[in-house]
């Protein structure tokens, strides 16, 4: 199988100076050259979805942006790099590597869409990531790639729905990251008037037509540094490789009971054994019983490794392709402590805001654990009724996230459940489910901090039992100093 190198570089690219020398900066000059609809069209040619998870086709996302510009405010483009999906690491691998590109597609989207601000958004704890794209933002504005926008670094909190879309921009506004309902695009990255808290939960802050805010474009960083090679080159050489339904390239991220974790680009429609094998040299004696796909998806058997990873490959598992990280978990590891891991990540980070997803993920995850430890009792009636209502009232996918994968895990492995609660073995280790942050060799460096934080979001020795939207002044978006946020 041979290796891709689109959008993730090889080798680190050393400056502007050498990204230039390499073609860098000639997708910018071709959008430029050309007006802002048929750069829009092209995308839609060459079928481009975002990177981000959710698969929507870019070119749609920016024509509705463009055809929605405000007649007062300008459009913000924003590049989501606040990654944090368990399993993904590829965004700050591909900004690691090669930032430039990144921002040359911001920049062609900021021309075709009207911008005049582009936002790169990453957390808090990217100090790595940030510092090589601040370096990358000057040189970018010295060399006059921005001269209609202005170009900055956001830097966000920790927490999971930072990189929720509407979360992302209200943390823009100044708020915490609190979701929004607010299909297909949010209006109004930019709010002036922040002497009173944000609308209510569950306002509808889309809209369209002109005359209003403008609708923000936020995009991810993988979908981004495909633009300048699909504007340089067409939407043919972009359907070069890939499959019809889904075209070009992909970058993944493979950890677990792999020889060793990594991070490659391949071409869409590749299996995910030759991907386990590119990233990790393949898995270790302990063989692979389940596969997750971060904590999006429904797991994948141990079948799926001859599954092709493409949406369509995916979607015919049940599954979905979301940021195209694979977790492996070898034929020892207990499908009960997954699912009480995942159950607990998604409950700690669950905002607040809709009661169902707060309340019933912390049944989910509470139950789960009891079921872990093996304490005898009728349990699985409890995590049926927490499942069937988690998601009851959401205003984003982290409550049916719960559904997805613990209702996975529940059909692939009834057994392994009730015998826990028979108390017929063991009490089973924790499986630490938390976001990577750093590759500082051949194994991924997981925030094992996470399994100290509390519902509330603080890392208190005790919850206070508030949940963070309860917790926080929604106006103000700051965060207490005790390390939540």
């Amino acid at each position: 199988m041979t290796l891709v190198n689109r959008v993730l570089d090889r080798e680190p690219v050393a400056d502007l100076a050498a990204y230039v020398a390499a073609g860098g900066g000639k997708g910018l000059e071709a959008a430029r050259a050309v007006p802002a609809a048929a750069v829009i069209d092209t995308l839609d040619a060459a079928g481009l979805r975002g990177r981000g998870g959710a698969g929507f086709p870019t070119g749609r996302k920016w024509r509705t942006v463009a055809e929605n510009r405000s007649s007062t405010d300008a459009t913000t483009v924003v590049v989501n790099a606040a990654e944090g999906e368990p399993g993904s690491f590829k965004d700050r691998a591909i900004l690691r590597a090669n930032p430039y590109r990144v921002l040359e597609g911001a920049c062609i989207a900021a021309a075709v869409v009207g911008a005049d601000r582009v936002v790169v958004a990453l957390k808090a704890s990217a100090d790595q990531e940030a510092a090589r794209v601040e370096s990358a933002i000057a040189e970018v504005v010295a060399a006059g790639w921005a001269d209609h926008a202005s170009v900055e670094v956001l830097r966000g909190p920790s927490e999971y729905l930072f990189g929720e879309e509407t979360a992302l921009l209200e943390v823009l506004d100044g708020r915490l990251p609190f979701p929004r309902i607010a299909p297909p695009f949010r209006q109004g990255a930019e709010d002036d008037d922040q002497s009173e808290p944000g609308p209510p939960p569950d306002a509808d802050l889309a809209g369209t037509g002109t005359g209003g805010q403008a609708p923000a474009l936020v995009n991810n960083v993988e979908t981004l540094a495909n633009v300048p090679g699909i504007v340089l080159h067409g939407a043919d050489w972009f359907r070069s490789i890939g499959t019809a339904e889904s075209p070009g390239s992909v970058v993944c991220t493979v950890s677990g009971v792999t020889r060793h974790d990594g991070v490659v680009e391949v071409a869409m429609g590749t299996s995910l054994r030759d991907v386990v094998d590119a990233a990790g040299e393949g898995v270790g004696e302990a063989g692979v019983s389940v596969v997750l796909a971060g904590v999006s998806n429904p797991l994948l058997p141990a079948s799926a490794l001859d599954a092709a990873v493409s949406y369509e490959g995916m979607e015919a598992l049940g599954a979905g392709l979301g940021t195209a990280g694979f977790i492996l978990f070898g034929r020892d590891a207990d499908p009960v402590a997954i699912a009480h891991g995942v159950a607990r990540f998604l409950a700690v980070e669950s905002c607040g805001q809709c009661q169902p997803c707060k309340a019933d993920g912390l049944t989910l995850a509470t139950t789960l654990d009891r079921i872990r430890r093996s304490e005898i009792g009728d349990h699985l009636p409890t995590v049926q009724r927490a499942l069937s209502t988690v998601a009851d009232g959401a205003r984003c996918s982290l409550a049916g996230q719960q559904q997805l994968v613990i209702g996975s895990l529940l059909g692939a492995f009834p057994e392994p459940f009730e015998r826990h609660c028979r108390g017929e073995v063991e009490a089973a280790e924790p499986v630490l489910v938390a976001p990577i942050l750093d590759l500082p060799g051949d194994s991924f460096l997981v925030d094992e901090a996470h399994a100290t934080k509390q519902p509330d979001w603080s890392f208190d020795e005790v919850d206070s039992g508030a949940y963070p939207a309860q917790r926080f002044d929604q106006s103000s978006g700051e965060v207490p100093a005790d390390g939540a946020g």
